[in-house]
This record gives C-alpha cells, structure tokens and sequence, in this order.
C-alpha cells in the first residue's frame, strides 16, 4: 500500500456515513478508494445502500485535510498501517465482514504461523481467576501462543503480564488512538509490550476512549483470534459482549466455571449453561477442542537428557512405566487424581517429552 493509497483510504474512512461496511462495498465497486473520489455521482448512486446524503459527504473536501494530518502523525511516530487486504492484516479477521479497514500498530507483532487466543474478564480478578490464568499461560507457553487481549484493568492486564513473564507475544487492542494509553497508570507496562508484541487498534489519535469504543475494540479481540476465553465475568460485562461476538464469528469460546455463589463467575457459568462456551478447566482442554497437534510442536521443544518433573507428574510417570498403556480415567483412579488435574498433568508430561498420546485416550511413557 503506497503513502497515496493510505491517504485516500483515511479520507474515505473520515467521510460522514462510510463505516467499515460501506467502506469496503465502495472499494469493491471502485477498486481504490481514490478511484471512488473520482467516481461520477450516477456511477456511485447505483450502489445499494448509497444515498443522496452520502454523495453529498463524498463531496467534502475537508477530509482530505484530515486524513493529511493523521498521516503525519503516523510517519513521526512510527506507526505501522494495514489494510484490509493487505498479508500483514490479520487473517483471521479478514473474514469478519465488519473488520476494520485499517489497522493501526505499534511495537514489534508478527502474526505469521502462531496460534492467537484471546483471554477477557472481568475488571476486578480474584485470585481464583489470576491463579487459573497463570497456570493456563504456563502450561500453553511452550506453544508459543500470541495472547490478545483489551489492556484494561483486571484480567486484560493479568493476562498480558503473565504472557510477558512466560516470553510469549502479547497483544493490547486499545479502544482509542496510539497516542495516548488507557488506563494511564499501565503506561509503565508499554515498553515490555512492545519488546515481544505491541498495540493495535482502529481508531485515530484523536480518538479518545469513548465507551462505545470498547464495544467497537471487542470486535477486533474477538475476530483475530482462534478462541475467545473468559476467566471470570459477572452476569454482565465487556466479556460477554466479546464471547458473543466470537461466536458470531464463528470462533470457539471457552468459560472457567465457578462456584454458583460467586458474583465473577455468573457469567462464565452462564455460557457454559446456555452452551455458548465450552468449559475451560485445564489447558487440556484448550489443546483438545482447538486440536492444536501437539506431536507437531513438541519436536521443536528439545527433550533434555535430564527432564524435570514434580512430584504428581513422577506419580503419574512412574505408574505408566509400570503399567504401559493406558487411558486417562483409568490413570486417574489409580494415581488418585481428579479426572480434570490428571488432564493438566499429562498435557505438561506431553510438553516436556516424557509421555505420549495414543488413539482411544491411551497414554504411554517414553
């Protein structure tokens, strides 16, 4: 995309009436959006959903003056633009036919190759939810996921610093410009983001972070990722409006159940009730539903001569070299584990090359 590209794109974006819908149905018509500028009044009428106030916004110049200065904004800050169409624009979010026309990015993000999972919740985490989503970024980490989340308060922040801890990419999708940071007392946060990671966002530098921004901000959470997962979420929230999205994207989401007393898991134990979301008890679970093919990826974690294992993993590895194949419940009952923690435990055992599974739930030590 060339610098004229970009700037007839951000004019088309600042005209009265063109959302991403009708920006995208106006480039599919006209091929460029300098190309729509151009477009004769009768040509662009025949679009459906093109009004006469729309041709009469398509007329105001003054968006070129603003799209001028946005751009000189982004060339003295160094901000990284993609299109829609463009191979650096996240693919998955390609196929959301409310997608951004223009991303806006900071830091150093790659998106070729790697699994992308988004972790939401609450704004006020317990520690029941901090703890199961530093267990969950421990166990996944050798995966080497990218872990998208929104950078607010609670969960967001939990899950971008236990990724960064664990040196996996890590994505905040701001819900204003690249100007400035919401919540500012995570400015201090900025730097190790943007080493392994960065920030993304649709919105120019004059945005500010306007409620319906965060609405608008969930989409882009929801659409770059293969899974959506919530941590803790009360009976309403930003959360949900994000898990909601992602299945209407088609994406699978997952919920942390909780106890039926406690407030920041009513909403988690609602999209599990209502089978909007499968129940995330261990990163088992994850590695399962979304069959990551974990054979494949454990050939690029080296297996050391001396591997290192806990006591309920050497539990677990000293029946299956007694005993040879055998499937989960029965590892379960016999090492006297709950079915949900021996899950857990075999899933770090498979990362580190110590086990391996076989058809039919079977496992065997190697």
């Amino acid at each position: 995309m060339t610098d004229q590209d970009l700037f007839h794109l951000m004019a088309l974006q600042r005209v009265e009436g063109v959302g991403d819908i009708m920006a995208k149905k106006l480039l599919t018509h006209c091929g460029t959006a300098e190309a729509v500028f151009n477009s004769k009044t009768s040509q662009l009428a025949a679009i459906d959903g093109v009004g006469a106030m729309l041709l009469k916004s398509l007329k105001d110049k003054s968006v070129f003056e603003k799209a001028n200065r946005e751009l000189e904004f982004i060339k003295s800050n160094d901000i990284k633009v993609s299109c829609f169409l463009d191979e650096d624009y996240p693919d998955r979010l390609k196929h959301c036919f409310d997608g951004p026309v223009l991303l806006f990015t900071s830091g150093n993000i790659d998106l070729k190759n790697r699994k992308i999972i988004s972790i939401v919740g609450t704004r006020q985490i317990t520690s029941y939810g901090t703890e199961f989503c530093r267990k969950l970024i421990e166990d996944i980490a050798p995966l080497d996921p990218i872990i998208v989340s929104g950078f607010a308060y609670g969960v967001d922040i939990v899950a971008h610093q236990l990724a960064m801890d664990n040196n996996l990419q890590t994505i905040g999708v701001v819900a204003h410009g690249l100007n400035q940071i919401y919540p500012k007392t995570h400015k201090k946060y900025v730097a190790k983001v943007e080493e392994n990671g960065g920030f993304m966002t649709e919105f120019w530098s004059s945005s500010n972070p306007d409620k319906e921004n965060f609405v608008r901000r969930n989409r882009i959470v929801a659409g770059m990722s293969e899974a959506t997962i919530v941590i803790e979420s009360a009976d309403r929230g930003g959360s949900l409006i994000t898990a909601n999205m992602a299945n209407d994207y088609n994406r699978d989401v997952f919920a942390v159940p909780g106890r039926v007393t406690d407030k920041y898991s009513a909403g988690c134990n609602n999209l599990i009730k209502t089978q909007k979301a499968n129940v995330l008890t261990s990163a088992a679970d994850l590695v399962y539903i979304l069959n990551w093919d974990l054979e494949k990826e454990t050939k690029s974690v080296q297996k050391q001569l001396f591997v290192t294992l806990d006591d309920d993993e050497q539990k677990v590895y000293d029946y299956l070299l007694k005993t040879g194949k055998e499937i989960m419940d029965i590892i379960a009952l016999r090492c006297d584990f709950p079915i949900y923690r021996i899950s857990g435990l075999l899933l770090n055992m498979e990362l580190k090359g110590v086990v391996r599974p076989l058809p039919g739930k079977l496992f065997e030590a190697i």
